[in-house]
C-alpha cells in the first residue's frame, strides 16, 4: 500500500512540476512520476539536513540553567 501512495503522490508532484514548466515536454507519465518521487526524496533529505543544522545552531537557546 505504501508503494501505491508513493506513486500517486509522485504523480501529483510531477504533474505540478509540468504545470509550472511552460512548453511541451517530451517525457511520458512514467518519467514524470519518477521525477516527482525523486523530488520528494530530495526534499525529505534537505529537510532533515536543515532541521539538524537549525537544531545544532539554535538548540541551546531558551533553556534555563540552574545555578545562575
Amino acid at each position: 500500500m505504501h508503494w501505491i501512495w508513493l506513486i500517486i503522490v509522485g504523480a501529483i508532484v510531477g504533474a505540478l512540476g509540468r504545470l509550472l514548466h511552460p512548453g511541451r515536454d517530451p517525457m511520458g507519465w512514467i518519467v514524470t512520476i519518477l521525477i516527482g518521487i525523486a523530488s520528494l526524496v530530495v526534499g525529505v533529505i534537505v529537510a532533515i539536513v536543515l532541521v539538524a543544522l537549525v537544531g545544532r545552531f539554535f538548540g541551546g537557546r531558551g533553556t534555563a540553567t540552574a545555578g545562575i
